[in-house]
């Protein structure tokens, strides 16, 4: 069948532009901030993505739509969905450029100076989302792209560490960004950020020995991303004062934290088996929890569509499909994030969906160690067979949640 005559199109493609609004949030909370002095107005931002955006998604709820496979060649190829991911660039560093600006003023009272932060560490903390889809591409300039948006949160390193490291060892105990069931997500934090810094180093100077060269050297991935937030950094300080190194220190923990609590909530408790040979199964479907939420996916570049992603990484944002075969989180991205802060209820609603995509047998998923001797409800569970045909009464496979044919 000719890709032209394909009867589909993609009914979001008004609203991928979307995702460009978090980058402009800053603009309008510096709007609202000089024209009523008001210093509320710089948690704007976060209020619009962890409180509006999950109320929209639940009113609008999901979309399951696939685009047929047919049509896919001719979406990978359109410039327009490619060109929504540039743009974010330059928008995130302008926010932060005015955000500098108005920290150097120092007329922020404490809670106002705490909102500026949040805000920039939120839209800094999301285009690693971007940089996460510029960098899986074969496209030397969009790789480069992706190391550019992780510079203002010093985690240019995630470049090396997600597709080397995480993609290799996804949903087992070795991998340091999935959490594992029982884990809370402050436990989770420092043994994914330290965990996925001591990677990422590994992988790199690995490399660099196989070719005969030290990793102290300008050829090191993970050097020069590093070279890139002290260049950055010490450019905005000569422009602003170097008061402002505490301001930018501050935001990239909130940047990269806010990544490493969607770490924490991709693959949480789900694990891959070994196989008769002693190597762990491929990635499939079921190694990642993901969500059909229309609005967070369209903010997110559809990021919730996890599966297909690590299954495919090459495959571009507009042509990731839902799988009826991966488990299904409760709610959007921006909702989870914020219930992953509080483990009571995290736990609550997280853990039992575990044990239940794993038939109640706990031995099946990736156990925290000190979580191994007893159950969500602190009983023993029972350790039958595991029935990997099936999660939550559906048989698995491959099919899209609509035929290939649309």
């Amino acid at each position: 069948m000719r890709i032209d005559t394909v009867p589909w199109r993609d009914t979001r493609k008004p609203l991928w532009p979307l995702a460009l609004l978090v980058p402009a949030l800053p603009f309008m909370a510096w709007t609202l901030w000089h024209a009523t002095g008001a210093g509320w107005a710089w948690w704007l931002t976060p209020a619009v993505v962890f409180g509006v955006i999950p109320v929209v998604d639940l009113l609008i709820g999901d979309d399951r739509e696939n685009p047929p496979e047919a049509a896919v060649p001719a979406l990978q190829a359109d410039g327009y969905y490619r060109w929504l991911t540039y743009l974010y660039l330059p928008a995130q560093y302008a926010a932060l450029v005015l955000c500098c600006a108005v920290w150097a003023g120092g007329r922020l009272s404490w809670p106002a100076a705490a909102g500026l932060v949040a805000t920039v560490g939120v839209v800094d903390g999301i285009a690693i989302n971007t940089a996460h889809e510029l960098g899986h591409k074969r496209e030397r300039l969009e790789r480069w792209l992706s190391r550019i948006a992780l510079a203002p949160t010093g985690y240019g390193h995630f470049h090396v560490e997600h597709n080397r490291g995480h993609h290799t060892r996804v949903a087992t105990f070795e991998d340091p960004a999935s959490s594992r069931l029982g884990e809370t997500f402050w436990a989770f934090w420092p043994r994914t950020v330290w965990g996925s810094l001591r990677s990422a180093w590994q992988l790199e100077a690995g490399r660099l020995r196989l070719r005969g060269r030290s990793p102290w050297t300008w050829r090191n991935d993970v050097l020069t991303a590093w070279a890139m937030t002290v260049l950055l950094y010490a450019v905005l300080a000569v422009v602003f004062g170097p008061g402002v190194l505490i301001f930018l220190g501050l935001q990239a923990v909130v940047g990269f934290s806010l990544l490493e609590a969607v770490n924490y909530l991709e693959h949480y408790g789900l694990a891959r088996q070994r196989t008769a040979a002693g190597r762990y199964e491929k990635v499939d479907p079921r190694h990642s929890w993901n969500s059909d939420r229309t609005v967070t996916n369209v903010f997110l570049f559809q990021l919730q569509r996890h599966s297909d992603h690590h299954a495919n990484p090459l495959r571009r944002y507009q042509t990731l499909r839902s799988f009826d075969a991966s488990p299904q989180l409760p709610a959007g991205y921006a909702t989870m994030v914020v219930v992953a802060l509080l483990p009571p209820l995290w736990h609550r609603i997280m853990d039992p969906r575990v044990l239940a995509h794993y038939q109640g047998d706990r031995s099946a998923a990736n156990v925290h160690p000190r979580a191994r001797s007893t159950s969500t409800e602190g009983k023993p569970v029972s350790r039958g067979g595991w029935v990997p045909g099936r999660v939550h009464g559906r048989r698995r496979g491959g099919s899209t949640r609509r035929s290939a044919d649309g």
